[in-house]
């Protein structure tokens, strides 16, 4: 396993739009999916996209066995290994939420999320997965699949009064674990 490159906001490659998978249960895919689950560790994210180490799939891992010092009053979510992925949200209903990112580093936006949504696709072994869900765990979904779209999420932050380093909006968290 390796800990990759995170690739931050300003460069080109965050911007595209990923293509699906298409070959699954390969070596390759077994081997891209451990190095983002390292370096997702290494760096106490809540969540990763291929495309945020440069790889242009549409793949994307949240979820931790463990509180996320990043997100501490956050609920666990699942660990999950999503390729393919399509929400549907399940009504027009959004919540504010604050949110950071590792291709952003030091920053935080309050993001408006749809707050229940319906997510389908496939594991890295080609087995569908569907699932209904609300709260953080629907809004790290859809932050990571933003990321195979190249939206980043200040793109999506609607008041930029509520966008700013962390080390000033929280000032009791850690602003190196951001």
């Amino acid at each position: 396993m390796t800990i990759r490159e995170i690739l931050k906001m300003g460069d080109p490659r965050l911007l595209r739009i990923a293509p699906p998978v298409t070959v699954f249960d390969s070596d390759g895919i077994h081997l891209l999916v451990s190095d983002m689950f390292e370096t997702m560790r290494a760096v106490s994210g809540a969540g990763l996209a291929a495309p945020q180490i440069g790889v242009d799939l549409q793949l994307v891992i949240f979820g931790t066995d463990a509180v996320n010092p990043r997100y501490p009053d956050a609920p666990l979510v699942p660990r999950t290994v999503l390729l393919n992925p399509v929400i549907t949200p399940l009504s027009d209903e959004e919540e504010d939420g604050w949110e950071g990112c590792l291709s952003v580093p030091g920053l935080r936006g309050l993001v408006p999320r749809y707050s229940r949504i319906r997510y389908t696709g496939v594991d890295p072994y080609g087995d569908p997965i569907d699932r209904t869900v609300e709260g953080f765990h629907a809004r790290v979904v859809q932050h990571e699949c933003d990321h195979l779209i190249g939206q980043l999420y200040p793109m999506r932050v609607r008041d930029f009064t509520q966008f700013g380093f962390t080390e000033v909006l929280f000032p009791g968290l850690d602003a190196a674990d951001d």
